[in-house]
């Protein structure tokens, strides 16, 4: 049983800091590496000492790794205000990763237009 709610708890941790970690994004953030980016989700360790942020950035892949860069940058500033925010007294590592989903799902959408052409 208590494992069950430690996981509830990682999960609901998790949710948390992707609504704040994107507000952040949105308006407070000035470093002008960093494009229109997205958080898309936030995988948490089972310890919920660190989380990987996926971020889905609008544009080449150049902005993308600029967007990375920007973000890596500027994770130390980002983990404080979210634990301020939060009230955690440990605050997880953040480590930024760029969600590749979309393209995946685009990819998988061609590919498969192609199957049922040539199936036709």
């Amino acid at each position: 049983m208590e494992h069950r709610n430690r996981q509830h708890h990682i999960e609901r941790l998790g949710e948390a800091l992707r609504e704040e970690i994107a507000a952040l994004i949105e308006g407070e953030l000035g470093d002008p590496r960093i494009g229109l980016a997205t958080v898309t989700e936030v995988q948490m360790a089972p310890d919920g000492r660190a989380a990987h942020v996926l971020v889905a950035v609008v544009g080449d892949e150049h902005e993308a790794e600029r967007t990375l860069q920007g973000l890596t940058a500027s994770r130390n500033f980002v983990r404080r205000e979210v634990g301020e925010r939060l009230q955690l007294r440990h605050p997880p590592e953040l480590y930024f990763r760029l969600d590749r989903s979309q393209e995946y799902e685009s990819r998988i959408d061609q590919l498969l237009q192609r199957l049922k052409k040539r199936s036709q």
